[in-house]
């Protein structure tokens, strides 16, 4: 049977081919290039970008250093970390668990695709490398495919082989890693090669120990230790490969760390203060490359101990808490900068961090590296260069048109929205019913909470579906495990309760009095305002029972028009209703067999759509009849969310792990849309106003007066322009005009539209 990374894979190779359309639109990155004013715990801000889940400095160059973005590829940087260059936007999967320099050919280097931590599902193999990482082919599929991975490690005495440690198992490979056997069939999350060939591994049944190169695997006691872990991590110091350690999270028992020395296993102390809540996901060990007294452990923080004879001191690294520079919280990788065992490298939800005196001060290496996982999107319509964003643990960010992003609120940023007729009220999320409103365009420390007052027990996604109207009005929504409604900016609510049980998973508003919700189960509803009151949500058909419903569309001037999408593969995962949802179409064919995150319809031509997959944004010119690829320049990202502006003509994407990229549907404008807009006279020396109306204030409009009464020898007119902003979207110019002579004199009132954006 096929598994969804064999389906990522053949898309992504027909992304790789060449554009059905040449000299077509293409796709550009908007940032964030990085973002300051990043959180951590401590008291001091950082400049954050997005997950990092591995990190491999060049043994043969300290300044080369390749590093893995959970779901944004691989990252290579020849600086210390100064500047970054994407390495493979191009591969079947962005998504990284491991990266693995070859200690007898560093020029060779390996990649396991599919991140442990979170996108194992989508791991395709390992990737090869042999020139240090500026190109990469993939070496081999099985067994990974599905599969992700959290270590690799070569054995420095024994040519060609590599140990890996995946969500399916640890495996061993001669070969260079072309081909692998498994070994062991449990979760295993990390593994450990001395320079004398011994490798032990961290498994979920213990820790085991090889002498084999990994044909063969023992267990090892570890005392008062547990049969089953939640998380282990284990190190070999390399100053000294009798001692050793095994960094774990143990149910109900909290953090725990064993040391090996004088080849007996102890328990030692830990940090008081270390969270393992987290430990399935953000958890790392090293040993200083020369002091094997001296080890750093990864959770929520990060830990350095120090052992004297039997006394373990510790330092939290990471959180200084009211002095000292802190970094993002969230630790997923720690490498050391060869020949400089003072210089450590960290990788963390909030990006890279370099510190050159074992973890006393920071300092961040995120310029750049535009790697931020953006969860949804929302734009000012009367700005062309106005962009909030909701990112995974790097909060709530915004664009006006600088590579670098305002950081606006701290936390999980999730859905997020902005009043159409009156853009200074902003939305964000948190996560679960935590909503919060700006009335100064989501500036920082202008946020409140608006969130609903949901009863105790009632819950939702971690990221739950807000929408505001798409056209008109104060109506906002917010769903959970019922739809709550306002019509003034969230600041009374209106539960309405979903007739079956269900978890709302998307929403859309058309205009102020109808707001339409799906859910996790395939469900449609819809509630009307009645002009005092909104009526109990109704049920529409149901396209596909069972499927996750990720967006819905609605024609605001007939809302009998709906679109709806779902991410839930094995069906139709693009629906087409012209009687109000009573009856669907499905328009998924010519679309990939992947889930479909979210669609916008062209105003202009509600015939053209785009959907966006995990891989790739799709186009219809005919209503989803057909399709194609849409996605020339964009990274083989997975694309979360879609806007359309609908003036500037411009598609934005937001994407996991890759940033924000945006396509103008109609290409970019390469010379001026000229036109008469009124003809005009005026009497001897009068002067005289005229008005055009509606013109959208993203535009860069010059207005030129020009006679078409011939009289030379002197100015015949002159003219001044005023504008009027009539909306939060439109202007209205005033064309003032003075005939200069004595004598009538007729004209033209001419355009020329230099800019959309």
């Amino acid at each position: 049977m096929a598994h969804v990374a064999d389906e990522y894979r053949e898309v992504a190779e027909q992304l790789a081919a060449p554009a059905a359309v040449a000299g077509g639109p293409s796709w550009r990155s908007i940032g964030p290039w990085t973002v300051p004013n990043g959180q951590t715990y401590g008291r001091s801000r950082v400049n954050v970008s997005g997950r990092i889940s591995a990190v491999a400095p060049d043994p043969a160059d300290p300044a080369h250093i390749l590093v893995g973005a959970a779901n944004g590829g691989v990252w290579e940087s020849h600086d210390r970390g100064a500047s970054w260059a994407p390495r493979t936007d191009d591969a079947a999967t962005l998504t990284v668990g491991a990266i693995a320099f070859a200690p007898e050919s560093p020029g060779t280097v390996l990649v396991g695709t599919g991140e442990g931590n979170w996108w194992s599902h989508l791991g395709t193999g390992v990737l090869r490398s042999t020139d240090g990482g500026a190109k990469w082919a993939p070496l081999c599929t099985a067994p990974f495919v599905g599969q992700g991975f959290y270590d690799l490690a070569f054995d420095p005495s024994r040519t060609d082989a590599v140990l890996a440690a995946t969500t399916g198992g640890l495996y061993s490979s001669t070969d260079g890693g072309a081909t692998w056997t498994q070994r062991r069939a449990v979760r295993t999350w990390s593994v450990s090669v001395s320079p004398g060939g011994e490798a032990l591994a961290a498994c979920q049944d213990g820790l085991v120990r090889s002498t084999d190169g990994g044909a063969t695997w023992n267990a090892v006691a570890l005392p008062a230790g547990p049969t089953s872990f939640d998380r282990l991590a284990v190190a070999i110091a390399p100053s000294d490969a009798t001692v050793a350690y095994a960094w774990a999270a143990v149910p109900s028992a909290g953090a725990r760390l064993w040391r090996r020395a004088g080849g007996n296993w102890a328990a030692v102390v830990t940090p008081s203060d270390v969270s393992v809540g987290q430990a399935w996901y953000d958890w790392f060990l090293a040993v200083s490359p020369d002091r094997a007294d001296q080890v750093y452990v990864g959770a929520i923080e990060v830990h350095r101990g120090e052992v004297a004879g039997t006394t373990w001191t510790w330092r939290n690294l990471s959180n200084k808490g009211a002095s000292g520079d802190s970094i993002h919280p969230d630790q997923h990788a720690i490498a050391f900068e060869p020949g400089r065992p003072e210089v450590l490298y960290v990788g963390n939800d909030g990006g890279m961090y370099r510190s050159p005196d074992r973890g006393v001060t920071w300092q961040h290496l995120n310029n750049g590296l535009v790697i931020t996982e953006f969860e949804y999107l929302a734009q000012d319509l009367g700005s062309s260069r106005w962009v909030l964003g909701g990112t995974q643990d790097n909060g709530t960010n915004r664009w006006t048109g600088s590579p670098a992003w305002t950081h606006v609120q701290d936390g999980d940023g999730g859905d997020c929205s902005v009043n159409r007729a009156d853009p200074r009220a902003a939305f964000h999320t948190f996560f679960t019913m935590n909503l919060e409103r700006s009335d100064a365009r989501g500036e920082w420390g202008t946020w409140r909470d608006v969130s609903p007052p949901v009863p105790a027990g009632e819950g939702s996604l971690f990221y739950p579906p807000l929408e505001t109207s798409a056209t008109d009005g104060t109506t906002i929504a917010f769903g959970g495990q019922a739809l709550y409604v306002s019509r003034d900016n969230a600041g009374d609510w209106t539960r309405l309760a979903f007739p079956t049980v269900s978890t709302a998973s998307a929403m859309y508003i058309p205009h102020a009095d109808q707001v339409f919700v799906g859910t996790t189960t395939g469900l449609l509803y819809r509630t009307t305002w009645s002009g005092n009151a909104w009526t109990a949500l109704t049920a529409l058909g149901t396209p596909r029972a069972g499927a996750w419903v990720s967006d819905i569309h609605a024609d605001a001037a007939d809302t009998n028009r709906l679109w709806v999408t779902h991410t839930t593969p094995g069906g139709g995962r693009v629906w087409r209703s012209i009687d109000g949802g009573a009856n669907w179409t499905d328009r998924s064919a010519g679309l990939p067999p992947l889930p479909i995150n979210a669609i916008e319809v062209d105003p202009r031509n509600r015939d053209r759509v785009w959907v966006a997959a995990d891989l790739g944004v799709y186009q219809s010119a005919d209503g989803g009849v057909r399709w194609q690829t849409f996605s020339d320049h964009l990274p083989n990202a997975f694309i979360g969310d879609l806007v359309l502006h609908p003036h500037a003509r411009v598609l934005r994407a937001g994407t996991r792990n890759r940033g924000v990229w945006e396509i103008p549907v109609d290409g970019w404008m390469t010379q001026p849309v000229c036109g008469t807009q009124w003809n005009g006279t005026l009497a001897a020396g009068a002067t005289q106003r005229w008005f055009t109306f509606d013109w959208p204030a993203t535009w860069h409009v010059v207005w030129t007066v020009m006679p078409t009464t011939i009289r030379a020898g002197a100015p015949q007119v002159d003219w001044s322009v005023q504008v009027e902003r009539t909306s939060s979207e439109y202007v209205t110019y005033g064309i003032t005009v003075r005939n200069l002579t004595q004598e009538p004199v007729t004209f033209e009132g001419r355009y020329a539209i230099l800019s959309r954006y």
